[in-house]
């Protein structure tokens, strides 16, 4: 019974034959990359985990990503309908679907010391019938349908009240047949097939583009879920094991710097929940040393994406601080959400972090540029972002959204003489990312 838990470190006495057991199945991947990069990482935040036991009750569980030990167990009431799949949009608020096509907000009051249940609310009577469900943390629910198809929805509220606050229902496409399906960062997904595979996907503006990250080994897991930072946690079917791994970079495509710890589960048994999901955007990791070079590599693979490209993005006419916002949203820059469509928002975060300077461009800063040279009208007229810095500091290149109506690179400029490099009169200063 999962009310009978025993810690994480009692449970590890026999994680080490559990794991070679596992491996002789052929449950989990053999191969234990070693990822340097996510050694260099410093994560933070707390992996939760709410899931649904067999009878129906709620259970809250948390687990510390650093070494993956599972910090506590909670369960509450019975749901009182039969749930099918579930996405966690925040700490106190679930969506489950039922297995009657019913869509329902779960409120949490509490999940300190005691999982407690402010109560639900049925958004939709009929037509959520999707299997999975997982919710990206950036405004956009995914499903799939028992014929392989991939929907997006638009999540407008924190507690949406109905179809009003889910909407913009975007069929993605189809051939999404998969066993398990999670959230990793902003419209970025992972999920395992019935034959091993481990896949990537990444969506843009209704387009989805994949990458195989593993060929087999994944086959063994009923449930993958994401807090962010690049933690995966695996169920697993046979034994109700949680495993967890660590991706350094989920945007590369590839698996080979995934890391893997087989040998030191969550918990080698007691995950008994027919469903489990991760809060998402819980946990952050971020490589100091090289943000910089991680925005502006991020940027450059933009360069030719126009408007239609960001289904998130509001102003047409207008969107360059949005595509600043989205770059470092997708690399979990610290307060991102301070910032608005308005290019001078960043000068304004800038000024409020005291990462705002008029010399020394760092490749990853935003740099904003204005016709008057002055942000004391509260405007200004354009922002990008530094991609590159000469030797000698003196030139720079830039990478921008709305540029000719476009993701533009510029050529090499002098940031201090050029009167107007990219058509928006002269730099005014640059606004270094909080990481």
């Amino acid at each position: 019974m999962f009310a009978s838990f025993a810690s994480s470190k009692t449970l590890r006495t026999a994680a080490t034959a559990l794991a070679a057991g596992a491996l002789s199945l052929g449950l989990v991947s053999a191969g234990t990359a070693t990822a340097t990069a996510a050694e260099s990482q410093i994560c933070s935040g707390t992996t939760s985990v709410y899931g649904v036991l067999p009878d129906g009750r709620l259970t809250y569980t948390a687990i510390n990503p650093l070494n993956g030990n599972r910090i506590k167990t909670l369960i509450g009431a019975d749901l009182g309908f039969e749930p099918k799949a579930m996405a966690t949009l925040n700490f106190n608020t679930v969506l489950v679907t039922s297995t009657a096509g019913e869509l329902w907000r779960v409120d949490i009051q509490t999940n300190n010391e005691s999982l407690v249940l402010a109560g639900k609310e049925r958004i939709a009577d009929s037509g959520w019938t999707h299997d999975k469900l997982t919710y990206d943390g950036f405004g956009h629910l995914y499903g799939t349908t028992a014929d392989g198809t991939l929907i997006q929805y638009l999540v407008s509220q924190d507690k949406p009240q109905g179809s009003q606050h889910i909407g913009q229902r975007d069929e993605i496409g189809k051939g999404f047949v998969l066993k398990t399906l999670t959230a990793v960062g902003k419209d970025r997904l992972i999920a395992s097939t019935a034959d091993g595979r481990l896949l990537s996907y990444k969506i843009i503006s209704g387009v989805w583009k994949g990458d195989e990250l593993k060929a087999s080994g994944w086959s063994g897991f009923d449930a993958l879920v994401s807090p962010g930072g690049g933690f995966i946690y695996g169920k697993m079917a046979a034994t109700d094991a949680l495993y967890w791994y660590k991706d350094a970079n989920v945007s590369d495509g590839s698996g080979a710097d995934i890391t893997y710890h087989n040998d030191d589960p969550v918990d080698v048994s007691g995950w008994t929940q027919k469903l489990i999901s991760a809060a998402p955007s819980t946990v952050t990791c971020k490589t100091v040393n090289t943000l910089g070079q991680d925005i502006a590599r991020d940027a450059a693979a933009e360069v030719g994406n126009n408007f239609s490209d960001y289904p998130t993005f509001d102003h047409p006419s207008a969107w360059c601080a949005e595509f600043v916002k989205y770059v470092w949203g997708g690399n979990d820059v610290d307060y991102v959400r301070e910032l608005d469509a308005r290019a001078v928002s960043l000068y304004e975060y800038g000024k409020r972090h005291g990462t705002w300077h008029t010399t020394a461009p760092k490749v990853g800063d935003a740099v904003v540029y204005d016709y008057d040279g002055s942000a004391a009208d509260g405007r200004v007229q354009h922002v990008n972002l530094v991609v590159a810095v000469s030797a000698d500091g003196k030139q720079i290149q830039t990478v921008g959204g709305n540029e000719s109506r476009r993701v533009q690179r510029s050529g090499w400029f002098s940031w201090d003489t050029a009167s107007s490099p990219v058509g928006a009169g002269p730099v005014l200063g640059f606004i270094s990312p909080k990481g």
